[in-house]
């Protein structure tokens, strides 16, 4: 029972009434409870509200819930599997190349220590990140909220950034391993650990930036993933120029480098295998090994570059050209492609570590042939 023993009180649209036993009251509010009024309230109750971090979104997400999934539960059950799939195999596989290698860790060479923070940046996303995704999707949304997307959009940034400048620098190691011999010697590997500190201190400085200020992590258009806030080149010449200083440091010139090395490593390559031919067996295994190695970096390159390119190309669509204009269904395609690219790294490495390993065989078995 209230007041004047009223025992119910409703809200219509202009008034608060309250109606009793003995007396009705009507009372006028300081402010009108209007349509707005009723969604903000309704917005309250499925866990998203109006915040300044609202202001960051496209224009196409902010009279919605953002963490709202877009997609039909049929295809987020069908995400949230491949995703699952897709991190168990990472996760074992780049643990397994983690092992194999501590096993070995005072034999590894300049190029394999690159090749195991690789596994590091691979296994770190697979069991930072994608739990986070895999959970989302199952649940039809994005359950983490503010904080989580923020922590989830820089855990992949980080990670993926990480893993293009650690092949950025095996690439380089491999061209003056290959094309430039004179610099390659000196290449050690205590080299190796402090490229190892450059690479962590690059990725984390690009993937910080945001929280300074000069970016932010904001939902995925389909909602259940969050990543690097890429329609802040529709809102600002600042925001222009933040998204043009992550496309060039952290996309363009890394993999600028990468093309260049490898051009050059091929060429080199082939004017040079007759000439390798007549050093004695020590200088062939040892140029067989290199080869080997610089393989095993193409190929990743490859898969990495395969697998992430086209969620750049829409990332820059949405940047610089019409974002609406991606349909949502099309657009969670090219997140699920990059989000494979960890598990790649593994199988290129035990599928050319396995060639190796039966060619030098056969090589043995051959030599012991002639020396009978």
């Amino acid at each position: 029972m209230g007041l004047c023993g009223c025992a119910l009180l409703y809200v219509n649209k202009n008034s608060i009434v309250i109606p009793g036993g003995n007396c009705n009251l009507l009372l006028t509010p300081l402010f009108h409870f209007s349509d707005t009024a009723n969604l903000y309230v309704s917005g309250m109750a499925s866990n998203h509200s109006t915040s300044p971090q609202d202001d960051h979104l496209p224009h196409y997400l902010q009279d919605e819930d953002p963490f709202a999934s877009k997609l039909s539960t049929e295809a987020d059950i069908v995400a949230g599997f491949y995703l699952t799939v897709i991190g168990v195999l990472s996760t074992f596989g780049n643990g397994y190349v983690l092992f194999m290698s501590l096993k070995r860790k005072k034999k590894l060479r300049p190029a394999e220590i690159m090749t195991v923070n690789l596994a590091v940046c691979d296994l770190g996303i697979s069991v930072v990140g994608k739990p986070f995704s895999i959970i989302s999707f199952f649940s039809h949304r994005w359950v983490f909220g503010w904080l989580g997307c923020r922590w989830y959009g820089w855990a992949g940034f980080f990670f993926g950034c990480g893993s293009l400048i650690t092949m950025t620098a095996v690439s380089l190691d491999r061209y003056l391993k290959i094309c430039h011999l004179t610099y390659g010697t000196w290449l050690k590997r205590h080299h190796a650990f402090i490229c190892l500190a450059i690479i962590w201190a690059y990725a984390t400085f690009w993937a910080t930036v945001p929280f300074a200020g000069l970016g932010n992590y904001a939902p995925e258009p389909f909602g259940t993933s969050c990543t690097l806030d890429w329609w802040l080149a529709q809102t600002s010449v600042a925001g222009q120029a933040f998204i043009l200083n992550i496309l060039f440091f952290c996309l363009l010139l890394p993999t600028a480098v990468i093309v260049f090395s490898y051009v050059k490593i091929i060429a080199k390559v082939k004017s040079s295998a007759k000439e390798v031919a007549h050093y004695d067996t020590r200088i062939q295994n040892n140029h067989v090994l290199e080869i080997k190695l610089t393989k095993v970096a193409m190929l990743i390159c490859a898969g990495f570059l395969i697998a992430w390119i086209p969620y750049a190309v829409v990332s820059v669509w949405s940047a610089f050209g019409q974002p609406d204009s991606v349909p949502i269904q099309v657009s969670v395609i090219p997140t699920l492609l990059a989000k494979s690219a960890a598990m790649y790294n593994p199988i290129i490495y035990q599928v050319i570590d396995c060639k190796f390993s039966c060619c030098r065989s056969l090589q043995k078995k051959s030599s012991l042939k002639k020396s009978r």
